[in-house]
């Protein structure tokens, strides 16, 4: 059977829930013994009171909320053993010291030494517990994976003696190869039978839904780098992880490996963000989205009144635009041009436009024709800081120059960007290709720290008025 990833993350948060739930009553057993048994008859009398109570529902989910945020749950599958350790070690100890200083810090002990005792006996409990039903549960799907009653599809493009050499490797490590596709029209020999060939790249869209892999692994023989580079780019345009084994002699050998079981492959559409960089940039796309959208609601009200009294037309522009994994999604703005100007098809903003209203110039010049995005980032389709999003017409335009283009849909398109900040608009497509450098720049070293540096040469162009 095909990788249920939902309901093995739902196995780990119940495992991990309960761990919690058991670590932190038992732990109430031992505070009742070393602080609370003056202020209490029995030790029933301890754990039914109220704040203790409160405590027993509270704490485990606590630990959830720090799980998911340590990125724990966000691949549930293919986890390291010994990497699971070290993670469980390294968050059972955060978490204990917040529990100690935020509850069991007010607590007056019979001596200062329980302190300690307390704190390390929370800890020990925790680890213990969470460690060894998390283990239970990645030794089982472990064991599913090498016995291959679990697999993942894939589709190896290649057809030559390295392609059926990767699908062994595959197969040895949980992967089923669904078919194999030539990396172009060649009629090169090939070693794969005629059967298991199910077109060249360019069929991936077509390739019938049985047969369509949940990923891509490149295995061609040998070749010129820069057709493999190519090759490469035209991959991104599927929305799919792309990945490649690794080979000293490779020009991708300095990139970031994962090595599983000695077989090294380079996911060459992953970024550099680790997962608990993730849920926070997620976490931060949410709440500072919601806290724009409720304290400035009346500058909202005021610029949808100037809009309207500006010129005749909706207050708000919409238009379709290509977000994450390629996805159509409808982007709000407040309208700053005339509403005739559609009419005229896609056309890009040049600096003196005629289109553009007077009020409209004012809005553009501080950014703030861009506030009602913050409501396209509480919905999912975009971030605070990511690549700007396009609309189909121009990336058909974009990627006949610069196919690389593809790649930033691997992230959530945002409101500001490396390449909004560094370059601004862009009024031809030679000029969004120049602004692309930046943007793929940004992929390739994305973090926290370069997301809020990003924010804040944002505040900075809005109160300077250099948006134009």
């Amino acid at each position: 059977m095909i990788m249920d990833r939902r309901r093995q993350r739902i196995k780990y948060i119940l495992t991990d829930y309960t761990a919690a739930f058991v670590t932190w009553l038992l732990f109430n057993v031992l505070r009742f013994h070393e602080t609370a048994h003056y202020d209490f008859a029995s030790l029933s009398d301890f754990l039914l009171y109220d704040q203790v109570l409160k405590g027993q529902i509270l704490i485990p989910l606590f630990w959830l909320a720090l799980y998911f945020f340590s990125g724990y749950y966000n691949r549930p599958f293919r986890k390291s053993r010994i990497g699971e350790f070290f993670t469980t070690f390294v968050t059972a100890a955060a978490g204990s010291v917040i529990i100690f200083f935020t509850v069991l810090l007010n607590e007056l002990p019979r001596s200062f030494h329980v302190y300690y005792e307390l704190f390390f006996a929370l800890y020990a409990i925790q680890f213990v517990l969470t460690y060894a039903g998390r283990a239970v549960i990645t030794n089982r799907s472990l064991r599913k994976l090498w016995r291959h009653e679990w697999f993942e599809n894939v589709i190896v493009v290649g057809t030559g003696e390295n392609a059926l050499k990767t699908r062994d490797e595959l197969y040895r490590l949980g992967y089923r190869v669904a078919g194999f596709v030539r990396e172009n029209n060649s009629d090169t020999a090939t070693a794969v039978d005629a059967d298991e060939i199910l077109g060249t790249a360019d069929d991936l869209m077509t390739i019938p839904e049985n047969r369509n892999g949940d990923g891509i692994v490149v295995a061609i023989d040998g070749g010129n780098k820069g057709d493999t580079v190519r090759l490469l780019y035209s991959l991104y345009h599927y929305k799919k992880p792309v990945m490649i084994i690794a080979d000293k002699n490779d020009l991708f050998f300095n990139m970031k490996v994962k090595t599983i079981h000695g077989i090294p492959l380079i996911d060459v559409t992953e970024n550099n963000f680790s997962e608990f960089e993730k849920n926070i940039k997620w976490l931060m796309d949410k709440v500072v989205s919601l806290c724009v959208l409720l304290l400035f609601s009346p500058l909202y009200a005021y610029i949808a009144m100037r809009v309207r009294m500006d010129s005749a037309g909706p207050v708000f522009f919409t238009q379709e635009r290509i977000g994450y994994r390629g996805k159509p999604f409808t982007i709000c703005k407040f309208r700053t041009m005339y509403a005739d100007a559609a009419t005229q098809g896609p056309l890009l903003t040049a600096r003196e436009d005629r289109r553009v209203t007077p009020f409209g110039r004012f809005l553009r010049k501080y950014r703030l024709d861009e506030i009602p995005q913050f409501w396209n980032v509480l919905k999912g389709d975009m971030s605070l800081v990511g690549p700007r999003p396009e609309q189909r017409y121009y990336i058909d335009r974009i990627v006949q120059k610069a196919p690389y283009y593809y790649l930033l849909h691997n992230v959530r398109p945002g409101i500001s960007s490396w390449g909004m900040v560094k370059y601004g608009y862009a009024e031809t497509v030679d000029e969004m290709i120049e602004r692309l450098d930046f943007d793929v720049l940004y992929y390739e070293n994305m973090s926290l720290v370069l997301d809020i540096t990003i924010l804040i040469y944002t505040v900075k162009i809005v109160f300077t008025g250099k948006g134009v």
